[in-house]
Formats: C-alpha cells, sequence, structure tokens
C-alpha cells in the first residue's frame, strides 16, 4: 500500500514556479544559463534540503541530485527556455482567474518546481535522482550523454514536460534528425559566359524535390525541406547553395531508412558536388518504451480519486527520446497542464498542479520502492 504525505498546496507550487520563471534562462545565453542553474540550485535545495552536484559541460551548466547508492528512478527536467532576455518585462510573471502565466512557466518551468516538491513529498528518497540539464530546447547537443549515464540502468525516467492537450501523458514522440545539404558548384558571369558556371541553385532545385519525395505520412514520417540559401549576386551563376532539412519519424528504422537515402543522394547537375551534413538527433520515444509506467500512472490516478489519465502520441521531442533510445521505460508529459509552448500566450492551470504533483510523488514511490511487489 502507498502511502503520500499530504500535497503540497498550490500557492507554495506557484511561489516556487514564480521564483523559476523571473529568473530567464534562454539556452543559447550560457551566462544567463549558469545564472538560472545558481538560482534552481538554491531553490531546490531549499525544497530538498540538498545541495546538487555542479555538472559544466562545454560551458552549460546542470544540475544532478542523487539519494542513495543506486538510481531506480530518474525525475528528468530541463531549466532552460526559448524565451530571450527582456522578455520578462514584456510579458511579466502573472496569475489571473485560475491561470498563471510568464515566460517559460508551460515548458518547463512549472514542471521543474513540480518535480521538487514531488520528491520533497517522499517519506523515503532513496533511489531517486533527479536531473535538471541547461541545452534541452536547442536538442541537448552538450547534456546527451550526462542524461544517458544517469538514466542507464534505472528502472524508470519520469519526464516532467508540459502534458499535451487536456492534461494528456505523451506515450510516443517521434524521433528527429536535422540535416544541412551543402552543394558547390562554379561562379561564373550570368551574362557573359553563363555556361562556363556551375549552377549550384539548380542543384538544390533537384534535391528539394527529392528530399521532399522521402516523406511517409501514411506512418507519420516527415521530411521536410526548411531553409534554403544560394547565391551571391544577382549577375552571377551562383557557386554555393544549402538547404536544411527537419526529418521526423515514429520508428528508428524509419530514421535510418530516411537517413541512408539523404547520405546516397548523387548530384544531377554535371560539375556539382553535394555534401551532406549532420544526422539522427534524438532517437523516437516508441509506445513500447511507456506502456508500462502509463498503466502504473493510471492506477495511481485512480487510487488517488483524480480523473483518469489519458495518453497521447505527438511529434515534438524532448530529453525523454534519449533515455527510451537506450531501452529504459519513460513516461513523459508529466509536467504542467495548460498550453502555449514557446507562444506568448504560454500558460498553466493552477488548479492542476497540486493534484499533478501529488501524482507524481505516488508514482515516484512506487517505483523506487526496494521492492517493487511492496508497492
Amino acid at each position: 500500500m502507498i502511502t503520500v504525505p499530504a500535497e503540497v498546496t498550490a500557492d507554495t507550487l506557484v511561489g516556487t514556479v514564480r521564483r523559476l520563471v523571473e529568473c530567464e534562462s534562454p539556452s543559447a545565453d550560457r551566462a544567463a544559463v549558469a545564472r538560472s542553474a545558481a538560482a534552481v540550485a538554491a531553490i531546490g535545495g531549499e525544497i530538498l534540503d540538498r545541495d546538487p552536484e555542479w555538472i559544466v559541460v562545454d560551458g552549460v551548466t546542470h544540475l544532478r541530485w542523487r539519494f542513495g547508492a543506486e538510481t531506480r528512478v530518474v525525475v528528468l527536467a530541463h531549466h532552460d527556455t526559448v524565451w530571450p532576455l527582456g522578455t520578462l518585462g514584456r510579458i511579466p510573471f502573472a496569475v489571473h482567474d485560475g491561470i498563471l502565466s510568464g515566460p517559460g512557466c508551460f515548458d518547463m518551468k512549472a514542471g521543474l518546481a513540480m518535480a521538487f516538491h514531488a520528491v520533497a513529498g517522499l517519506a523515503d528518497r532513496d533511489g531517486v535522482t533527479i536531473l535538471v540539464t541547461g541545452d534541452e530546447e536547442i536538442g541537448s547537443p552538450r547534456s546527451r550523454e550526462l542524461i544517458e549515464d544517469t538514466a542507464r540502468g534505472a528502472r524508470a525516467v519520469l519526464v516532467l514536460e508540459a502534458s499535451a492537450d487536456g492534461g494528456c501523458l505523451k506515450l510516443e514522440r517521434k524521433g528527429v534528425s536535422l540535416y544541412e545539404l551543402v552543394v558547390d558548384g562554379l561562379a561564373a558571369h550570368a551574362g557573359l559566359e553563363p555556361e562556363r558556371g556551375v549552377n549550384a541553385t539548380v542543384e538544390l532545385a533537384h534535391k528539394v524535390l527529392a528530399v521532399a519525395s522521402l516523406a511517409d505520412p501514411a506512418i507519420g514520417t516527415s521530411v521536410t525541406p526548411t531553409v534554403a540559401g544560394s547565391g551571391s549576386t544577382t549577375n552571377t551563376v551562383p557557386a554555393r547553395a544549402s538547404l536544411w532539412v527537419d526529418v521526423r519519424a515514429r520508428t528508428a528504422g524509419e530514421q535510418e531508412r530516411v537517413d541512408a537515402a539523404l547520405r546516397a543522394l548523387e548530384p544531377v547537375t554535371p560539375g556539382a558536388v553535394l555534401e551532406v551534413r549532420g544526422g539522427i538527433n534524438r532517437p523516437p520515444l516508441e509506445a513500447t518504451a511507456s506502456a508500462s509506467l502509463f498503466l502504473r500512472a493510471q492506477a495511481n490516478a485512480a487510487r488517488l480519486g483524480q480523473a483518469p489519465l489519458d495518453g497521447v502520441a505527438v511529434g515534438g521531442a524532448s530529453d525523454g527520446n534519449f533515455t527510451a533510445g537506450i531501452g529504459v521505460p519513460t513516461l513523459d508529459g508529466l509536467g504542467a497542464v495548460g498550453g502555449g509552448a514557446h507562444a506568448e500566450h504560454e500558460h498553466v492551470v493552477v488548479a492542476e498542479l497540486a493534484p499533478r504533483t501529488r501524482l507524481l510523488t505516488a508514482l515516484i514511490h512506487e517505483l523506487a520502492a526496494d521492492e517493487q511487489g511492496d508497492s
């Protein structure tokens, strides 16, 4: 039988979210991320009564709290946001009619606050690790290894990213790949002797169509040409062109199929040279990775007298993709209920903060128990 301490109050959670939101943390600004990490360390230290490990990788600051010698459950969050410095002056933290707003509140500083208070509510924290990274919004280039190393061998990873619409948990996430195709041609005067040039724009046009044809919407694979550029002046045959490509896929097999097809592309314009840069960034979080944890979450919600939980598949990726990719059961979307991630109407439903935190405490308790049968 699970015993969960009385839930933290909504007012306490709102106060913690406010402190986190009011320290701006745009991912690309390492000094801002370092300042945010200091604030997160102080806030988490107060709530958990323990200071974290500071882990700085290539100038990006991450934090980790470990309780006990063995990690059985990882509570995964990030403290960086997409919002540039100064946004808080234009869109300040506010609570009005039960709706909390402010830059980064939904994605994902409310989830971070919930993580701290959920773990603080445990009678026994042994086996629990909280990892808070500082570069999730830009693809986690300097935290991926840390995330995977922290999660490897754990029973479960619980990701405090915001919920999907209506409070749904995120049971599947597509894998993400990012490529840049670079075409080198040969410059020539466009009026005097265009035939002496090798037109990189023409070759790029062929590649745009070839890339787009690799998509398979029927099974959820998107291959999207995005940013393109070529040429230097209006009267010169362009000598260089480039194309960025965003790939999303539900399975690792589909990611690999598209990756192989892109790397197999050959120029069709005589004299052109093609280079394919980039590759697979995040593996998919497939349904098999979350299924057993979702059943546990549903059972705990019912035990706590909460509304039934639903789950959905989403296209966006998170750090949970990495942990699922190494074979660790992973459940995502356990954070705030609200909406507007990355948009100015970003918001959190205050009434959902305490119940969702109570659910998280119960789920962590059950998963971290020394003997799962005792839960």
